[in-house]
């Protein structure tokens, strides 16, 4: 039996969602622990500091992760909570991520002061994204819009809406339902004209793979069903390779005990998209994801991933 720990520190992100993620897990810990310590290393990453340019020129969303794993190698922190969808899929000894926690909304939501739905906006109307998913799977259904890219926290992206730079932007739902802005929400994009980031909506905690005792501690957070779904998404995307410079979507949901995976993967002009739907036992999930992947591949995949990761190679 492992004792229970007597203190626990959490590495976090600065941003508001990032600490009400970090808090959230803190206070579930805590009811778990009563009497452990639970205390949060707040830090600001390379991905909260350049924000002049899209995630997919500056090395990807692992830019969100690299310093709280450096506190997690120098014994700082214990454990670091991520949103799931910024976790790369090819995470590296020495670091895991053996906890999952319960999924909230996957959805992408519509967020404008002006119009209701994509539908609604007038043809030339701009609007911000920072996913390349979302651009592709816009531009092919709305072609008469403007993408334009956005970053920035969630206030800062707020703050650019209200500032009139764009008409509607497209966010994540949960990160404004977390923070109490789901007033914001016009509406929310169904799966099937958005399909989600593998994980979205999830959280993922991180520690060092030879960790033994916070295996333990944290197993009681974990989902099973959204770390099956997740297993399954993830698996879709390590193996394409997926990244920042692709627009690759996969989402799972279960049924009576059967895991639908569905996914895509798009040329960022939305001029072509190619899907996959599978579906079959829960405790199949990789190979699910693996089975996905592949179907992806001989629709067309292989080629839009080439000519774009050698295109992302070149500049």
């Amino acid at each position: 039996m492992v004792p229970v720990p007597a203190t626990l520190v959490i590495a976090t992100r600065a941003s508001r969602l990032a600490l009400w993620q970090a808090e959230h897990v803190r206070d579930r810990l805590q009811a778990v622990y009563p009497e452990c310590q639970v205390t949060l290393l707040t830090m600001t990453t390379r991905g909260d500091q350049i924000l002049d340019r899209t995630l997919s020129k500056i090395g990807g969303k692992g830019l969100f992760v690299k310093e709280l794993e450096t506190a997690l190698l120098d014994g700082r922190a214990d454990l670091a909570v991520h949103s799931l969808k910024d976790v790369p899929v090819d995470m590296q000894s020495p670091f895991a991520l053996p906890v999952i926690l319960e999924r909230d909304d996957p959805r992408d939501a519509f967020v404008s002061n002006d119009y209701d739905t994509l539908d609604s906006m007038p043809p030339g109307a701009v609007v911000g994204t920072s996913s390349l998913r979302r651009e592709s799977q816009i531009r092919q259904q709305f072609p008469q819009l403007k993408i334009q890219a956005l970053r920035g926290n969630l206030d800062t992206r707020l703050g650019k809406l209200d500032r009139g730079d764009y008409a509607a932007i497209i966010l994540a739902a949960v990160g404004l339902k977390r923070l109490g802005l789901e007033s914001r929400i016009r509406s929310c994009l169904p799966v099937e004209q958005s399909l989600p980031a593998a994980g979205q909506g999830a959280l993922g905690i991180e520690i060092l793979e030879n960790r033994d005792d916070m295996r333990l501690w944290l197993a009681p957070l974990a989902c099973p069903d959204t770390t099956a779904c997740a297993l399954a998404e993830r698996t879709v995307s390590r193996v394409l390779g997926g990244s920042c410079q692709v627009p690759l979507a996969a989402f799972a949901r279960l049924d009576g005990g059967v895991l639908h995976l569905d996914a895509l993967v798009a040329e960022p002009d939305g001029s072509h998209i190619v899907r996959s739907h599978v579906h079959g036992p829960i405790a199949s999930a990789v190979q699910l994801g693996e089975q996905a992947a592949q179907e992806l591949m001989q629709k067309g995949a292989q080629e839009i991933l080439s000519r774009l990761l050698s295109a992302d190679t070149a500049s």
